[in-house]
């Protein structure tokens, strides 16, 4: 087995030889801008290392894992000119570089070559691995969706939320995971299995995602501590706390979400004590164990070795401490 930063780094040396700019420029140029902004490279390096832990070379799987990164990145410009995002890692949007007509062109030119990909595959398991990849797709959609439609509403459910992050964030990672089972030939049973291991993983990072929000420390967090607070955002926080919280403290927080203020020091610290003293940061932090010990129990029928349980038991670990 390789190293995580090994995986990464073979797969960008794959990322640079295949993605190049082609013409028209104005089309291709964007596609080359937006995967070249860096990231964590999770969900590729995740098809790679469960390609080798079923026992096939994890180079197999490289056409696959940019499939997923295409697809992964060509969201992302989309939810930039949904959000009106004017960056993405610390660097412009697409369409703010150029123009919302070519961040729309350029992210549909993306999905597109995220399918050509897996024609890279023998018949049998372009069949699956397109069949998969289509199922996953239309349910990032849904969960984009989901997301939008609770942005106007007021009576929002915490399993409501729950089944929206699930579509719009865990589901890619369960994927990008079952596409190196399904690459490297493991049983059906094998690969749901791996599956459901990266979709409560999944859960469970976007889960902690909302927390450290609210709690991280800005020197590792890498984003802004109290955006989600600053946008009014209905985490599963600010929705455990309408859900837990007394009247007083359910009428405080709808109040502190219905303001905007410039300097929004005073609202962060509020909300957060609210968060606490509700119960809500605790409920947070009790789902993202349940969820994250979920994803342990499959590797206990998972037919691998031990010391690849072990090694899949210790990057959801490193993961849940953002150490990968």
């Amino acid at each position: 087995m390789h190293s995580i930063e090994q995986y990464r780094e073979e797969f960008i040396t794959h990322l640079e030889q295949k993605v190049g700019t082609r013409e028209p420029k104005k089309l291709y140029d964007p596609i080359v801008y937006i995967l070249g902004l860096g990231g964590k490279r999770l969900r590729p390096v995740l098809t790679l290392m469960t390609t080798e832990i079923f026992g096939t070379d994890y180079k197999k799987a490289l056409h696959a894992a940019l499939a997923i990164e295409v697809f992964h990145n060509f969201s992302l410009v989309h939810d930039d000119i949904m959000d009106d995002a004017p960056l993405r890692r610390g660097q412009r949007t697409v369409h703010e570089k150029w123009d919302i007509n070519t961040g729309i062109l350029s992210g549909d030119a993306m999905l597109i070559l995220a399918y050509q990909l897996f024609e890279n595959y023998p018949s049998d398991t372009f069949r699956e691995l397109a069949e998969l990849f289509s199922k996953t797709a239309l349910e990032v959609c849904e969960g984009q969706q989901y997301d939008m439609d609770f942005e106007t509403r007021e009576d929002v459910t915490v399993p409501e939320y729950l089944h929206m992050i699930e579509y719009k964030t865990a589901v890619l990672v369960a994927a990008a995971m079952k596409m190196g089972g399904i690459i490297a030939g493991a049983s059906l049973k094998d690969q749901n299995l791996i599956y459901e291991f990266g979709k409560n993983l999944g859960i469970a990072f976007q889960l902690q995602d909302d927390y450290l929000d609210a709690f991280g420390d800005p020197k590792t967090f890498g984003k802004q501590v109290g955006g989600d607070i600053i946008e009014n955002k209905k985490t599963i926080l600010y929705l455990s706390a309408l859900q837990l919280g007394s009247a007083e403290e359910q009428k405080e927080i709808l109040d502190l979400y219905s303001i905007q203020p410039q300097d929004a020091t005073e609202k962060i610290k509020t909300v957060k004590t609210v968060f606490i003293s509700s119960g809500a940061a605790k409920h947070t932090k009790t789902e993202i164990g349940n969820y994250t010990e979920k994803a342990f129990e499959v590797l206990d029928v998972l037919n691998i070795s031990d010391e690849k349980k072990a090694m899949l038991k210790q990057f959801g670990e490193n993961l849940m401490k953002r150490k990968v």
